[in-house]
């Protein structure tokens, strides 16, 4: 149903007040009143929202058509500096340039040289565990040099004990913790 309005209004100046007639008090209405007025109501409604939503297309297409036309607008912007404007860019730039490369060596440097510690600490950390290894075997061989005296000790001999005897006393000194470094 779609509701047409004499004279010369537009479509959109339409509204509910035109549609739906003036209405006496609230009292003097009845139910079917209102049951003859929804679907005009209902119509209307709907004309406004396609109207809303086709002016919203239409601003949507202008906003990427103005969108569209700002670089052109700035690039024309960009040409119509002074040549002192551009004398200052052309220097600012060329610091910038200056300042960048520096910047990259530095980085460079600090990069070669935390590399070159990185080396020097690992050679220092492979010769410390070589060192561990060496020292390790020479405590197992002065152990077992020790073990090898231990039975023609004089010391020993002179207390009447035993190597056994010296060695059970040993563990069980360790096993009450009495022993005397």
């Amino acid at each position: 149903m779609m509701v047409q309005h004499s004279g010369q209004v537009s479509a959109l100046e339409v509204s509910a007040s035109a549609i739906v007639p003036t209405l006496s008090p609230a009292g003097s209405l009845g139910f079917d009143d209102f049951t003859n007025l929804t679907p005009l109501v209902k119509e209307e409604l709907r004309f406004a929202i396609q109207n809303k939503r086709q002016s919203h297309r239409m601003s949507s297409t202008l906003d990427t058509v103005t969108g569209s036309e700002r670089p052109i607008e700035t690039s024309i912007m960009k040409t119509e500096f002074s040549p002192e404007e551009d004398e200052r860019k052309k220097r600012r730039r060329e610091r910038n340039k200056i300042a960048a490369a520096k910047c990259r060596n530095k980085k460079k440097e600090k990069t070669e040289c935390l590399q070159k510690e990185s080396e020097k600490l690992e050679t220092i950390n492979a010769e410390l565990k070589a060192q561990i290894e060496e020292l390790k075997n020479e405590k197992q061989h002065l152990i077992y040099m020790l073990n090898l005296h231990r039975p023609t000790c004089i010391v020993r001999a002179q207390n009447g004990r035993t190597p056994e005897d010296e060695r059970n006393l040993f563990i069980q000194q360790i096993k009450e913790g009495t022993l005397q470094g």
